[in-house]
């Protein structure tokens, strides 16, 4: 974790969940209060939040849920720009500030008095002619699940350019640290700290023998190819990219810059984890 405080923000992104209405009043709060301190305004649209040119912002606001702060992060991550997840969605697992807080987090973001939190990305690599094709990356996770009901996906893995095994399962998960507590965690996948750089494979219902996740080194590389006709479906953090066929590869390592994330001080993962999912003190 690095201290951000020396620098002057001039620019800020917004990022709302398009159908709350708590996150609208919030980023009319945010443009006004910003605005009284001459600070650049850009707001991500509904209808194509991608237009938000995050180059140039100093720090982005993530106005939604988990799903909202991965879009941001999205938007965000190859500008270097650092994100604030304000939760106004249920889960809030990835946010830093609740609603109630805001007006004290914009005035810690306008006096430079926050820091940001390194979180390790998937990088993904397509080889194909579909949509898919090109580079992606995640903050949580990666998927190649199976698109018809009642049939399986099978997928030859190789780690570091050798043979490892061909999976026939509903899917497999490949996640970061981050994502460890998303999608793999419910495929029954361990929970890892933050704090560390590896990747977490996960099949998803797997019809073999061997169902248990793998937890590699973040500089190993993963690489997945369809084996038949049955075509998978590859999301990255919730975002469908696109059906691949059979021949078609994904390859996954690590990602050579880590994300970047707004904190007001210290966070305890582990007192995090056990308030959102209710652990008792007993």
């Amino acid at each position: 974790m690095s201290k951000s405080g020396s620098a002057a923000v001039r620019a800020v992104g917004l990022v709302p969940h398009p159908h709350r209405d708590t996150a609208a009043a919030l980023v009319r709060r945010a443009s006004q209060r910003l605005g009284e301190h001459g600070i650049e305004v850009r707001c991500a649209t509904s209808d194509d939040p991608t237009e938000l040119d995050a180059y140039g912002l100093d720090v982005v606001i993530s106005l939604g849920g988990d799903g909202t702060m991965l879009r941001a992060v999205d938007l965000a991550y190859e500008a270097g720009v650092a994100v604030l997840g304000v939760n106004v969605g249920q889960m809030g697992y990835l946010t830093e500030v609740e609603p109630d807080d805001f007006d004290a987090a914009l005035e810690r973001l306008i006096g430079g008095n926050y820091e940001v939190a390194e979180r390790m990305v998937l990088e993904v690599v397509v080889e194909s002619q579909s949509p898919a094709r090109g580079r992606w990356f995640a903050l949580n996770e990666a998927v190649l699940e199976k698109v018809h009901t009642g049939r399986l996906a099978r997928l030859e893995v190789d780690i570091n350019g050798t043979y490892f095994t061909t999976y026939a399962a509903d899917g497999v998960i490949v996640a970061t640290p981050t994502g460890s507590t998303a999608y793999s965690f419910s495929a029954r996948g361990p929970i890892v700290s933050p704090r560390h750089r590896c990747i977490l494979l996960t099949p998803v219902s797997p019809h073999m023998l061997f169902d248990r996740s793998l937890v590699l080194a973040a500089e190993e590389s993963l690489r997945f190819v369809v084996c038949d006709d049955r075509s998978v479906v590859l999301t990255a953090d919730g975002r469908e990219l696109g059906e691949l066929s059979a021949g078609d590869a994904v390859v996954c390592r690590g990602g050579a810059l880590p994300a970047r994330i707004v904190t007001f001080g210290p966070r305890d993962f582990h007192q995090i984890l056990k308030a959102k999912f209710g652990l008792s003190d007993r």
